[in-house]
């Protein structure tokens, strides 16, 4: 079991933190597995790249595997179920 650390924009983190998003899509560069740990950082985007954490913080487990290549989602792309396990806030980034 890993943890992944990963930003987030903030439409999705709220999602995933009000439960309202109980799934992640990412490319599947890391080797997600079932157990797994996201730790997404809210980023808050900004012009040619750049932007900024907000110091919100979440931790899910990966429930759930569903790989890429098939039921029209991209090769190489990864859909995962995912529980929320803590938010938090950090004030010192």
């Amino acid at each position: 079991m890993r943890t992944h650390t990963l930003k987030t924009w903030p439409a999705f983190y709220q999602a995933i933190v009000d439960g309202s998003k109980p799934f992640e899509v990412r490319e599947d560069d890391r080797g997600y597995a079932v157990g797994d740990t996201l730790h997404l950082r809210e980023w808050e985007p900004g012009e040619f790249g750049c932007g900024n954490l907000t110091g919100r913080e979440a931790h899910c487990l990966v429930t759930y595997i569903l790989p890429g290549g098939r039921f029209g989602i991209a090769p190489n792309t990864v859909v995962m179920g995912i529980k929320l396990i803590k938010q938090e806030t950090k004030t010192h980034l």
